[in-house]
């Protein structure tokens, strides 16, 4: 089963989210943490397959969760960056090569780049099984 870690700190958001993936991709599993600072002892739970992260959050912002992680050892090609910003204020925030994908969480063009990653996910899941 692929396993996804998802931090965000809204908590309809995530619940929507894991619910998708439920729904859609039932080989992928989702934990969920609505706290970035208690997503620094979760980061440390490895193996995640994936892990998505919210580009603002109070406390703790999603570009010093990638940073935690990364130096924990998860590889950037496992990390994805979420956000309602735009993608120009994105890719200027995350430069190309510093994770997998930077994508804004509410455009409709930018849910089918999740959803390529999410059954690549499940394929490999299976795949494995």
């Amino acid at each position: 089963m692929g396993k996804i870690l998802l931090i965000d700190d809204d908590p309809a958001f995530t619940r929507l989210l894991k619910d998708y993936i439920a729904e859609q991709y039932p080989l992928l599993a989702v934990d969920i943490c609505n706290n970035p600072l208690e997503a620094l002892t979760d980061i440390r739970k490895a193996p995640y397959d994936l892990i998505l992260i919210d580009f603002e959050m109070p406390t703790l912002d999603g570009l010093k969760l990638l940073k935690f992680a990364v130096q924990f050892g998860i590889e950037k090609r496992r990390i994805v960056i979420l956000s309602s910003r735009d993608a120009d204020f994105l890719h200027e925030h995350c430069p190309m090569g510093s994770c997998l994908a930077v994508l804004n969480k509410h455009e409709v063009r930018q849910k089918a780049v999740l959803d390529m990653i999410f059954s690549s996910l499940s394929s490999k899941a299976e795949q494995e099984s």
